[in-house]
């Protein structure tokens, strides 16, 4: 019987949270990522559009097993939405498709952004990542099908019109929830003023829970490249790694030993003592020496683990 193969790379675990240029995909910003650090596997919480910039948390090894904690929260965006013109792409890419030469004024745009504030209901871009019948939808337009995509619930929380630099262009800030598509949003607010929109700017600067602060221009990753020895490469490379744990911090927080980190990575449950331990809770996450164990869940006085780390 032939062994099993190893793993190719280094068994890293960290969060890169990378400040993405435009014209860069974020696929091939993972690649990217995964051959200079050498690691195991990576992986990236929410897809950037090569035309847009800023945050996209890049998840190396372990860390990768996390990603569904960072998907799943709050975002916030800066766009510029031009107005006169509505594309099949909602943004600069595609082809014009709607024109119309009524800007808006300012007092008109404000007036309608309270009715995009909350649970909203939005229809996703033709071009986008939705499945239609089990293909792409942006697969589908670009074979030119026109396809009806349903409209799902997301959840706005804040959109602020920052500024109307001239008569065709506006930049807001959204914050938002899972799954919002912010072409959406310039698309019908161009619909909705009869002056037709598209996004022609736009930067994600938060994924929770990681802050603005913490990303890393991709210029400085690849600056590090000129360093001739692997090693002391390697070392400038992980000092700029957030751990695991960070994508973690909304979940409540357990501290084990180590006799109760070995029965976890076995997979079996542990005893949860203590006048402050959790009682019941259907997700949390356990370290032991700083070192995240596992994630798990809290009940009848006993740690359950799901995902177990290395």
């Amino acid at each position: 019987m032939s062994k099993p193969r190893k793993p190719k790379g280094r068994p890293i675990s960290g969060w890169l949270i990378l400040d993405k240029p435009v014209d860069f995909g974020s696929t091939e910003a993972v690649s990217k990522l995964k051959w200079l650090y050498k690691a195991q596997k990576a992986g990236h919480a929410g897809t950037l559009d090569p035309l847009a910039s800023g945050m996209l948390p890049i998840a190396l090894g372990d860390a990768t097993k996390t990603v569904p904690y960072v998907m799943d929260g709050r975002k916030i965006y800066e766009f510029t939405v031009s107005w006169g013109e509505e594309r099949a792409t909602d943004d600069l890419e595609g082809d014009v498709t709607q024109s119309s030469e009524r800007p808006p004024t300012e007092q008109q745009i404000r007036d309608i952004l309270p009715r995009y504030i909350g649970t909203i209901s939005q229809v996703p871009p033709q071009f986008s990542a939705i499945k239609i019948a089990g293909e792409r939808a942006y697969d589908l337009a670009r074979d030119g099908e026109a396809v009806e995509i349903p409209s799902r619930e997301v959840e706005i929380f804040r959109l602020t019109l920052l500024a109307c630099p001239d008569a065709n262009t506006a930049h807001f800030e959204v914050e938002c929830g899972k799954g919002t598509y912010v072409r959406a949003l310039a698309r019908d607010f161009g619909r909705e003023l009869g002056c037709y929109g598209h996004i022609s700017g736009l930067r994600r600067t938060f994924v929770a829970p990681f802050q603005e602060e913490a990303m890393v221009p991709l210029a400085n990753l690849v600056a590090l490249e000129a360093i001739e020895d692997m090693d002391e490469r390697l070392a400038a490379l992980d000092a700029l790694l957030i751990d695991t744990c960070e994508a973690l911090s909304a979940l409540p927080h357990l501290v084990i030993n180590d006799d109760q980190a070995h029965r976890l990575k076995m997979g079996n449950p542990i005893l949860v003592r203590g006048r402050d331990a959790p009682i019941a809770e259907s997700e949390a996450y356990a370290t032991a020496r700083g070192r995240l164990i596992a994630i798990g869940e809290i009940g009848q006085g006993e740690f359950r683990p799901k995902r177990v780390f290395a």
